[in-house]
């Protein structure tokens, strides 16, 4: 058995009156991959904070294996006490550990460690952060959204080089593919209290919506034995000769119990108000360029977006997309070249960045603009309070100002006030950040129902494939290319994902070599993605072979009665078990495609 690092055991928190976390429990041995997961405002980073001991809990206890060292990565690292980005990285070195990892951590993530702090950028800062937590090669790492303001090249390298530690970690991040590849085991904060599942994020989800699902069972149940001992006390033979203080005693205690019992947070439910239609053309260029002195930012690009496309835009930092989105909009002019927009467009831009928002209106000024107490949402009136619910604000939370919300609730008040308004045009830059999965959830399915246009800047995978229909991808060197499909569909026909961008001394003679040698440099699968390959029909079949003898027995209708506790084991092993064969065949089709695409 593997050896506990961390505890945390019956942790409680109150903030402002309110319990954030109640008898909370959090567990982290040798070998295990946390993910932390739960609605924003759960109390997951709270969590993180008393695991690395930087706050004190309410109530319960800490433990640390005696000689575990451990290091936690925060949302907004401060570098101001540092001279350089190295003395920063440094600092958090133990007596034992190589001071040369700072530096290889630090090239590997595009720094020198000379930069000031001062003037770094906020995907610098993260880097520079994310090299001090990786340094000493700690015994455990409490990563606290480690993704965000990451582009994509340095979001898969994090990616492979936690893959590669030895170090047991827990990991909160909105980055499903990020979670998916990483964790073994995931903890759901879940009203307060945490939930423990022995098996990683590709499967919570399921299991999440059948602990639900077997919950609201549970209170329908509830609902009618509370109905029928009401029934008893108003009929009863025995109620009207003499009081069964037995039975009254039992009736207060259901109704006590459904009082009680705190339901799941509602979800988020949005809309986009939709704009006048737009004709069919929506954006076209021609021969379009854009410079910014010597730097090529578009270069020669063709492109046709209609009415109704989904157009995903990848690349790494640096490589232009905000000034593309720029030119696509009208914003910008092109250097050479034309672009010609198409007629009765309505823009709406989701501004990510949070810039726009005043720190010191209150929410509802945010949503109304300041003018009045209702918002007009697809020709309709609804009253503030009544919209802040559909974004899951409390009514109570009507006149709070912006500066106390979390990250989370600022995403989903920028949301909340720009999809009211018209748009048949969207402009998404970044939109996942900071916001719960659930959010995410709901986002697109708004944008599945979305009868306008879209364009998507992101550097979450996941996201890009559940929304994009056609991927432009940044070649370098100002060159775009247009890809069907999603981000994995991008990456299946380029042979590869978003690299990082050119340094831009890199030698002529390097340059001018034929493009097609960097993918040609591996021209056959590693030796585990070989041996994957080859055991992976023999997985697949046992698999099938256990589903169908799990469904055998559940098929008999006598085994709940008989043997409840069995019934629970098979079902919940067949529930495994068909995550495991899907899983298992998405990976192999994923190789055997990269096998074709590599031999032939």
């Amino acid at each position: 058995m593997s050896r506990i690092l961390l505890h945390l055991r019956g942790i409680g928190v109150t903030f402002g009156g309110r319990p954030i976390l109640e008898n909370a429990e959090l567990a982290v041995a040798e070998g295990e991959r946390v993910a932390l997961v739960g609605r924003n405002g759960s109390g997951k980073s709270t969590l993180l904070k008393i695991a690395a001991g930087m706050i004190e809990a309410g109530k319960g206890e800490r433990w640390v294996q005696p000689g575990a060292t451990i290091r936690y990565l925060p949302q907004e690292p401060d570098l101001s006490a540092y001279k350089t980005v190295l003395d920063y990285v440094e600092s958090g070195l133990g007596p034992a550990d190589d001071p040369h990892r700072c530096t290889y951590l630090l090239r590997e993530l595009g720094l020198t460690g000379e930069e000031d702090p001062k003037r770094l950028s906020g995907g610098e800062i993260r880097r520079a952060a994310i090299a001090r937590t990786l340094a000493p090669q700690p015994d455990v790492l409490l990563l606290d959204e480690p993704t965000n303001h990451l582009d994509l090249p340095a979001i898969e390298w994090l990616e492979a080089e936690l893959k590669s530690l030895r170090s047991a970690f827990v990991l909160i991040s909105h980055d499903r593919r990020f979670l998916q590849s990483l964790t073994n085991r995931t903890v759901w904060l879940d009203r307060g209290e945490s939930r423990r599942l022995e098996r990683g994020f590709a499967g919570f989800e399921t299991w999440r919506d059948e602990v639900l699902a077997k919950e609201e069972a549970e209170q329908v149940l509830l609902a009618k034995r509370i109905e029928a001992e009401e029934h008893w006390m108003r009929y009863g033979v025995t109620a009207r000769r003499k009081r069964n203080m037995r039975r009254v005693d039992l009736l207060a205690t259901l109704r006590k119990e459904r009082k009680e019992h705190e339901g799941q947070q509602g979800a988020v439910r949005m809309a986009a108000t939709s704009g006048g239609m737009p004709g069919k053309l929506v954006a076209e260029a021609k021969a379009m360029s854009k410079s910014f002195g010597e730097r090529p930012i578009v270069s020669n690009l063709d492109l046709l977006v209609m009415r109704g496309d989904r157009l995903g835009i990848a690349g790494p930092n640096g490589a232009g997309k905000t000034t593309l989105i720029k030119l696509l909009t009208g914003v910008l002019e092109p250097d050479s070249g034309a672009i010609r927009l198409g007629t009765n467009l309505q823009t709406v831009t989701l501004d990510q960045s949070r810039q726009s928002l005043d720190p010191n209106a209150t929410l509802a000024d945010v949503i109304t603009d300041g003018r009045g107490n209702s918002v007009t949402v697809n020709g309709g009136t609804k009253h503030v309070v009544s919209y802040m619910k559909d974004f899951l604000f409390p009514p109570d939370k009507a006149r709070t100002p912006v500066s106390v919300l979390s990250g989370g609730e600022r995403g989903r008040l920028i949301l909340a006030r720009e999809l009211a308004k018209p748009s048949n045009l969207l402009i998404l830059d970044e939109p996942t950040n900071d916001l719960d999965l659930e959010t995410l959830d709901m986002l697109q399915e708004m944008l599945a129902d979305y009868p306008g246009t879209i364009l998507l800047v992101s550097h979450d995978r996941d996201f890009l494939d559940r929304v994009a229909t056609s991927v432009l991808m940044a070649e370098g060197d100002g060159k775009w290319t247009e890809y069907a499909g999603g981000y994995s569909d991008m990456v299946t026909q380029r042979g590869t994902g978003v690299e990082v961008r050119k340094a831009k001394a890199e030698p002529a003679k390097a340059s001018s070599a034929p493009k097609a040698e960097a993918p040609q440099a591996r021209r056959k699968l590693s030796f585990k993605e070989k041996h994957a390959l080859e055991t992976l029909p023999a997985t697949m079949k046992m698999l099938e072979n256990e589903i169908g003898t799990l469904e055998a027995k559940l098929a008999d209708a006598s085994l709940f009665a008989r043997d409840p506790k069995a019934f629970d084991r098979a079902a919940s092993r067949l529930t495994a078990a068909r995550d495991e064969l899907a899983n298992s065949e998405e990976q192999w089709l994923e190789l055997e495609m990269k096998r074709e695409m590599l031999e032939g």
